[in-house]
């Protein structure tokens, strides 16, 4: 977790609107009062497939009362990819979420893949981490667990 970048204090993020797999518009309104790691992730990127598994282990560990994985696919055209990919990974902890049109990446500014945003359960953002990380390991699991506390 070293490469995680805590803002010095929470910052406010802008609106921005997601699909889930139905294609269901939705906000991270939608997950307040829940601590949230906003994954921006995509099939084509090498150093995102490899952490995916750890991101589902890590939603795993966390449980889903107080905290949310929300892995934000950037697949456009190769969208229909996908369902078979985490169903391939066994991937069943993780929903499955789209960044229609990037609006939500140039929202967050995140210019490089994956990016994960830790974001508080007032929709605010404790920081980010540009790169993949190994997110079940447990200095990210200590993190989780710090930011889900903070809210209490």
């Amino acid at each position: 977790m070293a490469k995680f970048a805590l803002a010095k204090e929470p910052k406010p993020l802008p609106e921005f609107a997601f699909t889930d797999a139905e294609d269901k518009p939705l906000t991270l309104a939608a997950y307040k009062g829940k601590t949230v790691l906003l994954n921006f992730w995509a099939t084509w990127c090498a150093p995102c497939v490899k952490e995916m598994p750890s991101l589902d282990k890590l939603q795993a560990e966390m449980g889903k009362e107080r905290f949310v994985v929300l892995p934000l696919s950037l697949d456009g055209p190769s969208r229909p990819k996908v369902a078979p990919f985490y169903a391939d990974r066994k991937l069943t902890h993780l929903g499955i979420f789209f960044d229609k049109g990037k609006k939500a990446l140039g929202a967050l500014d995140v210019s490089v893949l994956p990016t994960s945003i830790l974001i508080d359960a007032q929709g605010r953002e404790l920081g980010r981490l540009e790169g993949d990380a190994e997110w079940d390991r447990p200095e990210a699991l200590a993190l989780m667990k710090a930011a889900v506390e903070s809210a209490k």
